[in-house]
């Protein structure tokens, strides 16, 4: 199959470029302080916020498992993370350099990834890739749907529960990036997900660019390593592992020409009230 440019593509000076030099200096070129930690047990879920010019990072303590991954902004919960337009303006699975596009109307960068340490997995034999915005969280609707049975452990439901004690409802959880997670689609177009690659003490780094509400479900499936539909699925309990979370202060000197990224300046009038087009005469 022939490969084909991107539709959206970043041009000098565009909103989709980026200033590498920062969030290299970021990572490499500046002290930091740890002001959180916590671990996040199996199939359960956390919230927790993290400042504007804070760094978050998301650790395999004891082995592969995924993460379920929401983010919002934190004084305003309408912004929050949009899956769909952070694949078509950055990739369906996100690496170093890439950043998650918030909802309309704000659109702008919630995060930067600035640390993969699975960035060197690439395109496996079977297409798969890693950290994938192509699907979405697991959920007690279709687990109903399909098997006839309640089970209220789902990434959704966690991140529910997570959220609640913020002022938030299941109406607030959204489609999710999927931290660890291996996935791609079939020659059918189909989507499939692989066993998860991380080892202990792999990563995924975000540089948060405004205030954040983030929230994460440590996903009963665990590494995905068992089928969890189909004829020979079963309970990968065995599988399922905790994650573990960090918050870092960085040192204010790297941030001295850094500033939190605007919304366009498209005044939102949507054409409702129409002055008379020039074609008309």
């Amino acid at each position: 199959m022939k490969d084909f440019p991107a539709a959206y593509q970043a041009s000098a000076g565009s909103a989709l470029a980026v200033d590498k030099a920062f969030y290299k200096r970021v990572t490499e070129g500046t002290e930091r302080k740890l002001i959180d930690s916590f671990t996040i047990p199996i199939r359960t879920g956390r919230a927790w916020t993290v400042p504007a010019g804070h760094v978050f990072r998301i650790v395999t303590v004891e082995g592969p498992q995924v993460g379920d991954l929401n983010i919002w902004n934190r004084h305003n919960p309408r912004e929050r993370l949009w899956a769909s337009r952070t694949r078509q303006l950055q990739a369906a699975h996100v690496t170093t350099f890439d950043r998650l596009w918030s909802t309309l109307p704000y659109l702008r960068p919630l995060a930067t990834i600035t640390s993969d340490s699975l960035k060197d997995y690439g395109i496996d034999e079977f297409g798969g890739r890693v950290h994938d915005l192509l699907g979405t969280r697991c959920d007690p609707y279709v687990n109903r749907m399909l098997t006839g049975e309640d089970f209220d452990f789902h990434c959704h439901s966690n991140l529910v529960r997570a959220v609640a004690s913020y002022g938030l409802t299941e109406l607030d959880v959204h489609d999710v990036l999927n931290v660890f997670q291996c996935t791609g689609l079939n020659r059918a177009d189909k989507y499939f997900m692989r066993a998860c690659p991380a080892k202990t003490g792999d990563h995924l780094e975000f540089f948060a660019e405004i205030d954040l509400l983030c929230a994460l479900s440590t996903c009963p499936g665990g590494d995905l390593s068992v089928p969890l539909w189909g004829p020979d699925a079963r309970d990968p309990l065995e599988v399922c592992r905790p994650l573990g979370i960090e918050v870092y202060e960085l040192d204010k000197a790297v941030l001295t020409e850094w500033r939190p990224p605007e919304s366009p300046a498209y005044k939102g009038a949507h054409g409702m009230k129409l002055q008379k087009p020039s074609w008309e005469g």
